[in-house]
């Protein structure tokens, strides 16, 4: 259950802190990590601030974009910690442990943490399902990257020892990421082949889409029928 719970880190500046995440994660009993990108990847000093949790340093895996590292996830949460211009399903710490614990049971899930000085992007936002935010003092809620991943992992370890390690969900079978994008791009496809997207002025059509269905949560079986709906179109296109 806590194997399939995998930690994401996007961009990271500072080996120091990929140290102190790995310390973080182990002392709370995960151990799968992800490097998106990282400004230079694990060295001594990482090691160092790791304090005796190398091992997950040198499983960690290292991507060049943050699609690579949740493409086979069926649940991704990521970290925000200012407000955006466009709303998303927004969950505190607790709430996102209790979902990521459940559904790790059927399949992986991912918390994704940003950069250290501005987080992460809108585009990287988009590829989540829900978003996390810590409800930190307002007048002070400057947390360092292990803080914020300790305070995150914290929870989910709290959840997991209070079902006394048996967790029961019945999670729908939901699509992994790449399934998911994959239709989000034949979506955009054929609603440009149609003319309801100009590729010249798109706006916000697709970001608006993407949040109606990440927030439907829709099953891998609904989307082949979407996928399905969406085929028919494209012929009927394609014979006028």
């Amino acid at each position: 259950m806590l194997d399939n719970i995998r930690i994401v880190l996007v961009n990271t500046s500072h080996t120091g802190n990929i140290g102190s995440v790995a310390r973080a994660m182990k002392t709370m009993g995960l151990s799968d990590l992800a490097l998106v990108d990282p400004v230079q990847e694990p060295d001594s000093h990482a090691s160092a601030l790791a304090a005796g949790a190398t091992d997950i340093l040198a499983n960690a895996t290292i991507v060049d974009n943050l699609h690579d590292a949740i493409s086979d996830c069926g649940l991704v949460v990521a970290t925000s910690a200012r407000n955006r211009t466009l709303d998303w399903p927004l969950l505190d710490p607790r709430e996102s442990a209790a979902k990521v614990l459940q559904e790790s049971t059927q399949h992986k899930v991912a918390l994704v943490f940003g950069r250290e000085s501005s987080g992460l992007t809108n585009e990287e936002l988009q590829q989540s399902h829900f978003h996390l935010h810590i409800p930190t003092n307002p007048e002070y809620g400057s947390l360092n990257l292990a803080m914020a991943v300790q305070s995150v992992c914290y929870e989910v370890r709290m959840q997991w020892l209070e079902a006394g390690e048996k967790v029961e969900a019945d999670i729908p079978d939901y699509p992994r990421v790449d399934d998911l994008e994959r239709f989000y791009e034949h979506l955009e496809a054929t609603l440009t082949n149609t003319g309801f997207i100009n590729p010249k002025h798109p706006g916000q059509v697709m970001t608006k889409l993407r949040r109606l269905y990440n927030r439907a949560r829709p099953e891998e079986s609904e989307i082949n029928i979407l996928r399905g709906m969406l085929a028919s179109v494209d012929k009927s296109i394609d014979n006028t």
